[in-house]
């Protein structure tokens, strides 16, 4: 194991820009040291316990996805907690490029080790903006039902 930097917002502000190679593809592995192995990662769509899992879960974005890019707006931090605000440009297969806009929360343990992982968006109402004509629909719908 190397000598790691203890986790903070503007380190996370660093790391995270890291994230994407100059193809568009994720490339964690200066990452990968700071989760711990029970990590718990939830998103909109997901609950995943374990690093070998969450890293699964990784790949598996990369395989969908063409080029990709992600630019950290803000990092805070309170204690344990870290908060960063992103907005992540995929371009998933066959499709053109999509603008996702989310937040992070990053709880850490006593290592500095990250033990929980919360990612929140609107995955669906973020692509289909990007449909000529669906996005309007789509948020018409949305603000009937939800208010």
């Amino acid at each position: 194991m190397f000598n790691m930097e203890p986790l903070t917002a503007d380190r996370v502000r660093e790391l995270w820009t890291k994230t994407y190679n100059d193809k568009g593809k994720p490339d964690w592995s200066h990452i990968w040291p700071y989760y711990d192995e029970k990590i718990v990662f939830r998103d909109s769509i997901q609950e995943i316990r374990g690093l070998e899992e969450f890293k699964r879960m990784i790949e598996r974005l990369a395989r969908r996805s063409g080029e990709s890019s992600m630019k950290i707006l803000r990092a805070v931090q309170e204690e344990n907690i870290i908060l960063f605000e992103w907005e992540m440009t995929i371009n998933f297969k066959n499709t053109r490029s999509s603008v996702l806009y989310g937040s992070s929360r990053l709880t850490l343990d006593e290592n500095s080790k990250i033990i929980e992982h919360r990612d929140y968006f609107d995955l669906w109402g973020d692509i289909f903006d990007n449909v000529p004509g669906f996005g309007k629909v789509y948020r018409k719908f949305i603000k009937k039902m939800f208010g």
